[in-house]
């Protein structure tokens, strides 16, 4: 069976990856993709990789075709997606939206940061978070009420909270950390999106290294919403300093992790009063994962780095113990393009549609 799906802002970076997916994915078939600046043009000419085997051509953002089909991915700018989903679950149709518009569950917070009135935060409750590897169970159920008939709304989660997530949130869980969590990501210039700014143009991102929006960016509240499901206290803090590299895509988050002192946490092996040992730590996290099909928990004292991973729905995490200050070290990398965005959706949309999770998502990154 073939569903049909529509690509909301497809000629972006994260729409271009969109397509790519779902173009050689066995069970989608890609009927709309819409840009309003390129409305009319064959989807071929901007994207060469397609020549010969796509004939689609770009349309607005409007199109009435999208309320068709079955399954629609948002990639647009934050704020914009506002608009566009009451509409679509209106009309039947399920969402995958990869902006920041349904993932915080407060509206107040939500506003606070990106400084716009949500009008539909109705639906900020009946939205599935999209990190798979974290949120299971409202995936699950998201697929029970897409296979009754009823449209669903998934909010994919952003980039560098999927990273850092996935880094810390096992042994928050155990019980383990208590204290400030420092979170220090590094992403390729892909994740600033396709319009060139003088900080994403090309002569002034290359040969060059910086931090930016520190101690004030707007994905903060999303990782503090996702380690305070694992049991993290938010009023520990957490510092999020994110950075900008001269690479095409990648993203690389290194979460230092304070740990209770004299207790390994309630996961490790032992119970509470287990020592500290990387070992130990190790062992929870191989444990947490070891369902999870896209993330890969290395033997210590390997780390992970983003070309292992480029182009590819995996993530790969590295685990190291500071013991002079009690300080778990967990170190994850992803494509920004592809877990921390398009491949999540398309796995979330797996689980939605009742397919296999990692249909169409199994490539793996070039060795060299």
């Amino acid at each position: 069976m073939s569903y049909s799906v529509g690509i909301v802002g497809a000629a972006g970076f994260v729409g271009a990856e969109l397509v790519r997916l779902i173009a050689g994915h066995p069970d989608f078939s890609l009927e709309v993709v819409t840009s309003d600046s390129l409305a009319g043009t064959s989807l071929a000419a901007v994207n060469p990789t397609l020549a010969g085997r796509e004939r689609l051509a770009f349309t607005p953002h409007d199109d009435g075709a999208l309320l068709d089909c079955e399954g629609v991915f948002l990639a647009v700018p934050h704020t914009k997606a506002l608009d566009l989903v009451p509409v679509l679950i209106d009309a039947g149709v399920s969402v995958f939206d990869l902006s920041a518009d349904y993932r915080l569950r407060d509206p107040q917070v939500y506003e606070a940061w990106y400084g716009v009135r949500h009008t539909s935060p109705g639906l900020l409750a009946q939205a599935a978070f999209g990190l798979p590897e974290l949120f299971r169970t409202g995936l699950a159920q998201a697929r029970l009420t897409h296979m009754a008939g009823d449209p669903v709304l998934v909010a994919c989660a952003g980039c560098y909270p999927t990273a850092s997530s996935l880094a810390a949130y096992p042994a928050i869980l155990a019980g383990m950390v208590e204290g400030t969590v420092v979170i220090d990501a590094i992403s390729g210039v892909t994740g600033a999106g396709k319009a060139a700014t003088e900080r994403t143009h090309f002569c002034f991102a290359n040969e060059s290294l910086e931090a930016y929006a520190v101690a004030g960016h707007r994905h903060t509240p999303e990782i503090e919403q996702i380690l305070g499901t694992a049991g993290w206290d938010s009023a520990d803090g957490l510092v999020f300093t994110p950075h900008l590299a001269p690479l095409n895509r990648g993203l690389l988050a290194t979460v230092y992790l304070p740990l209770k002192t004299g207790a390994g946490g309630k996961g490790v092996p032992g119970g509470t009063d287990a020592p500290r040992t990387l070992e130990a730590m190790h062992a929870v996290y191989k444990d947490f994962y070891r369902d999870s099909r896209f993330v890969q928990v290395l033997d210590c004292p390997q780390m992970p780095k983003t070309a292992h991973v480029a182009g590819t729905n995996f993530a790969h995490i590295g685990l190291a113990f500071h013991e002079q200050t009690g300080t778990l070290i967990a170190v994850a990398a992803i494509d920004n393009l592809c877990k921390g965005a398009a491949g999540q959706a398309v796995q979330c949309a797996n689980i939605v549609f009742d397919l296999p999770e990692a249909r169409g998502l199994e490539a793996l990154a070039y060795y060299v």
